[in-house]
């Protein structure tokens, strides 16, 4: 099933408004079906992308706005709403965030651990360098809609 599809599924079931927009379909990071599944259990319920690496044309997350989850598969698993979107340091990204992601022991250690790895990667492939004192990071706190 497409995410367009998926997210018209729950227009159709009543769960999301029938004026609602998709805002866009995304796979988490590099283990795109643990993190689903963390989602889909109600773990994680946050995440994190890198400012610097958004395309100019490319809009950010909005509070308020609907996304389908991915699997490593690329098919829709779920959809999420947004609840708050902020734009942080690095560096000032805090422990309840890092708790709220979900992912491993749920530490601002494992958190930086993990997220310095990806981001590192991640502007590498884009010519760019990392560097934790200057980056600025695009923080989502969401919740699950669909399934619910």
């Amino acid at each position: 099933m497409t995410p367009v599809a998926f997210f018209q599924q729950a227009k159709d079931e009543g769960v999301i408004p029938l004026g609602a927009q998709l805002q866009s379909s995304f796979q988490f990071g590099v283990a795109a079906d643990e993190l689903a599944q963390l989602v889909l259990k109600g773990v994680k319920t946050a995440t994190a992308s890198a400012y610097d690496l958004y395309e100019e044309e490319e809009p950010l997350p909005a509070f308020g706005a609907y996304d389908v989850i991915l699997d490593g598969q690329n098919q829709p698993v779920g959809i999420i709403k947004n609840d708050a979107v902020t734009i942080e340091q690095y560096l000032d990204v805090n422990a309840q965030h890092a708790y709220e992601e979900g992912e491993g022991d749920r530490s601002l250690a494992y958190w930086r651990q993990v997220h310095h790895e990806f981001f590192t990667a991640a502007y590498h492939e884009e010519g760019k360098a990392f560097r934790e004192n200057q980056a600025q990071i695009v923080l989502e706190k969401f919740h699950l809609v669909y399934p619910q």
